[in-house]
């Protein structure tokens, strides 16, 4: 797949059953997701919703097709946290290792960046000992593209019959100073779609 085929927009509820066939084997079949039931249609055209009123929502696509989504959403409710944000990214599980998680993080550092987010906080599941639920490798990628370990928590999610730890990792994409402007919500910031064409 070439990465120049593979565009960037932003999701809409209508994309809800689209981005739900992406997630649903996530949680069906693997650990990187700790989420145990499959969301309703209604449920999840509710989280776009519901992210969308402040952050970023982002799908991937080809020729129309849905090829995967990323989104962020707040690292912690306090005020003081407001230039964080946890991010998460899910490809069709067909398509790993494609580039399209990577053009999606892209994406999303280029949206946060404008909107004035500073850090980017991710949190993965990760195994004692790989097996066919979870592996490290979405640790390995972060760390590829510039995420810190921040921390690992042990045998903090329970899935499948069997406990898996949990790491943070992290990404600066800003400077931190003194004194800071608020960030600009995603609802207020203009431009989006041009910043994504040219990704």
């Amino acid at each position: 797949m070439e990465k120049h085929d593979i565009r960037i927009r932003i999701a809409t509820e209508d994309d809800a059953e689209a981005l739900l066939a992406v997630y649903a084997p996530y949680v069906i079949k693997t650990a990187i997701t700790f989420e145990y039931e499959v969301p309703t249609l209604e449920e999840f055209r509710g989280r776009i919703r519901h992210t969308l009123q402040k952050y970023p929502y982002l799908v991937a696509e080809r020729d129309g097709t849905i090829l995967g989504y990323a989104y962020v959403g707040p690292f912690h409710e306090r005020a003081a946290y407001d230039w964080a944000v946890e991010t998460s990214i899910y490809v069709e599980e067909n398509l790993r290792r494609c580039g399209v998680g990577g053009k999606l993080n892209r994406a999303l550092e280029t949206v946060c960046g404008a909107m004035g987010i500073l850090n980017m906080e991710a949190c993965i599941g990760v195994p004692e000992v790989e097996d066919e639920y979870l592996t490290r490798n979405s640790e390995n990628y972060h760390a590829h593209i510039g995420y810190r370990l921040v921390g690992e928590f042990y045998k903090c999610g329970y899935k499948f019959g069997r406990w898996y730890n949990m790491v943070w990792m992290e990404k600066m994409i800003g400077e931190h100073q003194d004194r800071m402007d608020m960030p600009t919500w995603f609802p207020e910031l203009s431009g989006v779609q041009t910043l994504l064409d040219n990704l």
